[in-house]
């Protein structure tokens, strides 16, 4: 277990934060970015409601692949094949898929203490 989790999140500067429509009853658990359906605003929200839940705790990374892929992404999706946007929980793939505060969550409770 970890004291610190940290997450990254890896996609494009215009690409969606999610496979499904954005509206209000969403599941993903933001509002803050709805109905924007953007990454970067999805990722802003996240960063929102993860420093309200567990302050210093956890933090967000978000790396932008619009200028070229860094080695370790390039990597990981040659082992993974993971869909965008890429959520990391402390450098691991997770299944996830998209910016979803119930499921991060719960990849951040199995690693913090």
């Amino acid at each position: 277990m970890a004291e610190y989790a940290e997450i990254e999140v890896i996609g494009f500067s215009y690409g969606s934060c999610s496979p499904f429509p954005c509206n209000e009853d969403r599941s993903c658990g933001l509002v803050a970015c709805c109905p924007t359906e953007k990454l970067v605003e999805a990722v802003k929200a996240l960063e929102e409601a993860l420093a309200l839940e567990y302050g210093g705790k956890v933090g967000v990374k978000f790396t932008l692949l619009d200028d070229g892929v860094p080695d370790y992404v390039r990597a990981i999706v040659e082992k993974h094949h993971p869909p965008l946007p890429i959520i990391l929980v402390n450098g691991k793939v997770t299944p996830i898929g998209r910016i979803s505060l119930p499921q991060i969550k719960k990849e951040i409770e199995a690693v913090l203490d």
